[in-house]
């Protein structure tokens, strides 16, 4: 088996505002909110569960990295023989530590550059590396529009084992996407093409774009509100981010959150853009059988849990469980996916397996599909 020479690269910041509702990490001053809020970084252990995938063929892997968290740490952590090529002085990473070590790490004989971040870390590997390198994302951020991530941390281990074992791989151009967090965060999705790069193309691993824009058929998003609003009684209604739960909200005439997380009993706004602890600390207020979660999924990947809702945490979903979880959609939303599956990505492997199946999807009025959930790969 040839030497692989595995370029890495990790945002350690990358989403750390998503359990805290502050919408990813972009922006002056956001990791260190993120932190006083009490968020901890996770791009380094998602980052991990792609490398192990690896470790068959750890002898044959030469990892060229950067310092510590950006990703020396975690490497080694594994036993993958390293590289430092390039050296970090702060703890709290910026844009400018990932531009200057891909620019060292395209320099070295490396056949993959790998990355772990959200879209705003693809923007950043774009601009240096834009369509003239191979590379691919690990996701672990908040927000993932871009078309060069694989749908998990673990497919993206997966790909990689393709290209080491010789496999054919071939490249394909995806777009590097990005939205503004300014606006986002005050509830505006505002996304832009950034550029695109090369990345290896399986189509059991690589997401697509996220589908932009809110369902045009008010009709059936009507009935599905009607569905979702006819099950509420005492109980605490969780409603999750997404333009199609917001519907329901819009339905009951409450101020919503889109891109965030709120809090609904009896028909009645209980809590706003609720952050994981805060969520965390309200459900455990109540019976479980007395907590619903009202969830939808993104257009064009299928995504559930772990894209832009990091709110729903593990133990959050665990506490309202599985029986309790009603996902909505269209059905024109879930014919786009191609017979593809809908997809946990919670980070926590045994959940993920917990999740998957069969589950019910509200279509319409007392109208339902079951639709394949999968774990990650």
């Amino acid at each position: 088996m040839k030497k692989f020479n595995l370029g890495l690269v990790i945002n350690p910041i990358a989403g750390i505002g998503g359990s805290v509702a502050l919408k990813g990490s972009d922006g002056e001053g956001i990791a260190e909110q993120a932190i006083a809020l009490g968020a901890t970084a996770k791009s380094n252990a998602r980052a991990s569960l792609a490398l192990e995938i690896l470790l068959p063929y750890k002898d044959n892997i030469t990892i060229y990295t950067v310092s510590g968290d950006m990703g020396e740490s975690s490497a080694e952590a594994l036993g993958f023989t390293t590289k430092v090529i390039h050296e970090v002085e702060s703890e709290i990473t910026s844009e400018r530590d990932t531009e200057q070590a891909v620019t060292k790490l395209i320099t070295q004989d490396i056949d993959l550059l790998l990355f772990a971040g959200g879209d705003g870390t693809a923007r950043n590997v774009c601009h240096i590396v834009e369509d003239k390198f191979p590379v691919l994302g690990i996701p672990a951020g908040c927000k993932i529009h871009s078309g060069v991530y694989a749908i998990t941390p673990k497919a993206a281990g997966r790909v990689v084992e393709l290209m080491i074992t010789n496999q054919l791989v071939s490249l394909t151009d995806a777009d590097v996407m990005d939205i503004d967090e300014s606006l986002f965060r005050q509830g505006i999705v505002k996304a832009k093409r950034y550029g695109e790069m090369q990345v290896p193309s399986e189509l059991r691993y690589i997401q697509a774009v996220k589908s932009g824009g809110k369902e045009s058929d008010e009709l059936v998003l009507q009935d599905i509100a009607a569905d979702v609003i006819s099950k509420m009684d005492d109980e605490l209604f969780i409603i999750g981010s997404g333009s199609t739960t917001a519907f329901v909200m819009e339905e009951l005439a409450l101020e919503n959150t889109l891109l965030g997380v709120d809090a609904v009993q009896e028909q009645e706004l209980v809590a706003s853009d609720l952050t994981e602890p805060k969520l965390w600390q309200l459900i455990q207020t109540y019976q479980q059988d007395q907590v619903k979660l009202v969830i939808t999924l993104i257009g064009g990947q299928g995504h559930i849990f772990g894209r832009g809702n990091q709110q729903l945490s593990p133990r959050v979903i665990r506490a309202i469980g599985k029986e309790n979880i009603y996902i909505i959609a269209t059905k024109t939303k879930l014919n786009a996916l191609d017979a593809r599956p809908l997809i946990t990505d919670t980070g926590d492997s045994k959940l993920d397996m917990e999740l998957s199946g069969y589950l019910p999807v509200i279509t319409g009025y007392n109208d339902q599909v079951l639709y394949p959930v999968a774990s990650p790969q």
